[in-house]
């Protein structure tokens, strides 16, 4: 390990990656400056990373000498592996006395599927570590300028996939109770929603949302390539229409607070000087 980063292990008594360990390790929406110090830790000491496709190349140069990097996310919207494909690696790789890294974009509890890669650790009796990470919803929207609650607005935010999951069709509107969503919290944040945007919004509209309920889409969070689109229900599916492809979407008042919170563009002119 990195003898600076040994010293900050040490004083802060982080844990030993340990040969036959599997760490599953949320790296953050984008920007490589908001993974942890144990996830960096991990970086550091591991024998085989297996990688998704948001995880930026800078942290991955961080790998010491000789580490096997194992590509396992998608590229154009194509799996390169099965889900339990990539699990079973995980529990083969430990089995062999390697200590591997499954670093996720994100969280990798929150719409990640590391629930599902623990659980086939957990079943293979193979020892493993969860170490969170800054979950889009939550990072996305802070560097959008955008507080995911605020005294003023909401006491409550409810977390959803825009997705298709397996109780409904391929392609098509997820089968939340629309009713129910609309009234959970006067804040929604939806993860892989971009395709299924106006839908979402029609949904929310029949179940009582207003029209003109703010609503912002934020694409590439965190990332240099960060971009924001304020709208509401009624022009959210033009305006997913002109997003980046990786985007997650929040609705609710919160979002006219970006006007004065937006320090990322007050920043620019200091972080990009001509």
């Amino acid at each position: 390990m990195d003898r600076n980063l040994a010293d900050i292990a040490s004083a802060l008594n982080l844990p030993d990656f340990k040969p036959g360990w599997v760490w599953l390790v949320g790296a953050g929406p984008g920007d490589p400056g908001l993974i942890t110090l144990l996830g960096l830790s991990a970086i550091r000491q591991a024998d085989f990373i297996v990688y998704d496709a948001l995880i930026e190349e800078s942290l991955l140069a961080l790998a010491r000498p000789g580490v096997g990097l194992i590509f396992a996310g998608k590229r154009a919207g194509v799996r390169t592996c099965r889900q339990e494909d990539i699990s079973a690696l995980l529990a083969d790789l430990a089995r062999e006395g390697h200590r591997v890294l499954r670093l996720k974009g994100g969280d990798p509890f929150v719409f990640g599927r590391g629930g599902e890669e623990a659980q086939e650790l957990a079943r293979s009796a193979i020892p493993f570590r969860v170490v969170p990470g800054i979950t889009a919803g939550i990072g996305g929207l802070a560097y959008a300028g955008i507080p995911l609650t605020h005294r003023d607005t909401n006491a409550s935010v409810t977390f959803l996939t825009g997705h298709s999951g397996a109780t409904s069709a391929e392609g098509g509107l997820p089968q939340h109770d629309w009713q129910a969503v609309a009234k959970a919290s006067p804040t929604l944040v939806f993860y892989m929603a971009r395709k299924q945007a106006g839908p979402i919004a029609q949904a929310l509209m029949a179940a009582g949302r207003a029209a003109d309920e703010p609503v912002a889409i934020l694409g590439n969070a965190t990332r240099a390539d960060q971009q924001t689109i304020i709208t509401d229900l009624a022009g959210l599916a033009d305006a997913a229409a002109r997003s980046p492809e990786i985007a997650i979407i929040v609705v609710g008042k919160n979002v006219l607070l970006r006007a004065e919170l937006d320090w990322l563009a007050r920043a620019a002119p200091a972080l990009n000087p001509s």
